[in-house]
């Protein structure tokens, strides 16, 4: 087990220190800011969306290595996936880090799955979801910003 969560805290570096997709996007269809004032992180996720597919997304921000390594890792999940399914993912991947008890498979998740143990430091969930819901409500074509409280 402990091979396996240094694994996962490579992993979880690796996206904080090189993140993926993180960059500007001005000519993105949608877009939403973020904030989780209990650590300071902040987030802002770009999307391209054309033909219900997510063409393109990205992220810009500051935040500690879960929030960033989450936002990374995110980026790469949704790239080329249909709303319905990016959708899905938000919700199986909140589920996964929220729920006492689980039922997603988190072989289901890929990459993401690495985020499951978060859901044993509560206080750490919110860095980790704050892209998710930050890159739903730039789907939701919301204009209030998304905040963790």
């Amino acid at each position: 087990m402990n091979d396996l969560r240094e694994l996962y805290q490579e992993f979880i570096l690796d996206h904080y220190k090189k993140p993926r997709n993180y960059h500007a996007m001005p000519d993105a269809t949608a877009h939403a800011d973020g904030y989780n004032p209990l650590c300071g992180d902040k987030v802002k996720v770009h999307l391209k969306v054309a033909d219900g597919i997510v063409t393109d997304v990205a992220f810009e921000g500051s935040g500690c290595a879960i929030s960033t390594a989450s936002a990374s890792t995110m980026t790469e999940a949704l790239k080329g996936k249909p709303l319905a399914e990016v959708r899905a993912l938000f919700e199986a991947f909140h589920e996964m880090l929220t729920s006492p008890e689980p039922t997603v498979d988190p072989a289901s998740l890929g990459k993401l799955a690495v985020f499951g143990g978060v859901r044993e430091f509560p206080v750490r969930v919110k860095c980790a979801t704050l892209a998710w819901h930050t890159m739903k409500a730039a789907l939701d074509n919301s204009n209030n910003p998304v905040s963790t409280e």
